[in-house]
């Protein structure tokens, strides 16, 4: 019977109501019936569904037992690749991001999502990709960027040889299958690495993905 409860309103969520009805609010973001129905079978994710899932990810990563996790929003990459760290500099104001364990930079490269984590604990920056190619250049941009932030908020010169960077081949994530399930598969990369776990989805989990998605933003709540 909640089963049940939860496929109706998640139902609901896409069929009935005005596309701006809003659905969700948290983290300084208001979700929309019209960003919800992204989640629809083939919808391309957009900024605010992707930055909402991330928030989610955050908040839960504050509980007991589960890595320290810091998330930058989806309009981060683009600016720093764009300007350089000046250009970000008020990004983290009040946030020593060193503190945490884990990095999350879900980035937007025109039409496709792809997501950069940065692992602090083992000094590792790595390029999930769903459609497997390479960001060799982006990891480099974002270690560069870790330089000069330690440098200028902490006065801590990072060595830039202890870190390993690396682009995910084909063989080690699992790869979509279509040219719109780019921004579920990155919020459930940086789901299950949020989380410590192996990747072990396929393209054929995505329908109950963004199903159960649609139900955790509405409810502000990770199952």
């Amino acid at each position: 019977p909640l089963f049940q409860a939860m496929e109706s309103e998640i139902s609901a969520a896409f069929d009935s109501g005005e596309p701006e009805d809003v659905l969700s609010r948290a983290f300084k973001l208001t979700v929309t019936r019209e960003d919800i129905c992204t989640l629809q079978p083939l919808g391309w994710l957009n900024d605010r569904i992707m930055n909402f899932y991330m928030g989610l990810l955050v908040e839960r990563s504050k509980k007991e037992g589960y890595p320290a996790v810091y998330a930058f929003n989806t309009f981060f990459y683009s600016k720093l690749s764009s300007t350089s760290h000046k250009g970000v500099r008020k990004w983290t104001k009040g946030v020593d991001i060193f503190k945490h364990d884990v990095i999350l930079v879900p980035i937007h490269l025109r039409v496709h999502w792809t997501l950069l984590v940065v692992d602090l604990r083992e000094k590792t920056i790595k390029y999930f990709d769903p459609l497997g190619q390479k960001g060799d250049h982006i990891c480099e941009t974002i270690l560069k960027y870790l330089e000069e932030e330690s440098r200028e908020k902490r006065n801590i010169e990072l060595t830039a040889s202890e870190w390993t960077l690396h682009s995910m081949g084909t063989e080690e994530i699992p790869q979509q299958n279509n040219g719109s399930d780019c921004g579920v598969f990155v919020c459930k990369f940086a789901d299950f690495i949020s989380r410590d776990k192996p990747i072990i989805f396929t393209p054929e989990h995505m329908p109950y993905f963004r199903r159960k998605m649609v139900w955790e933003i509405i409810h502000q709540q990770l199952l």
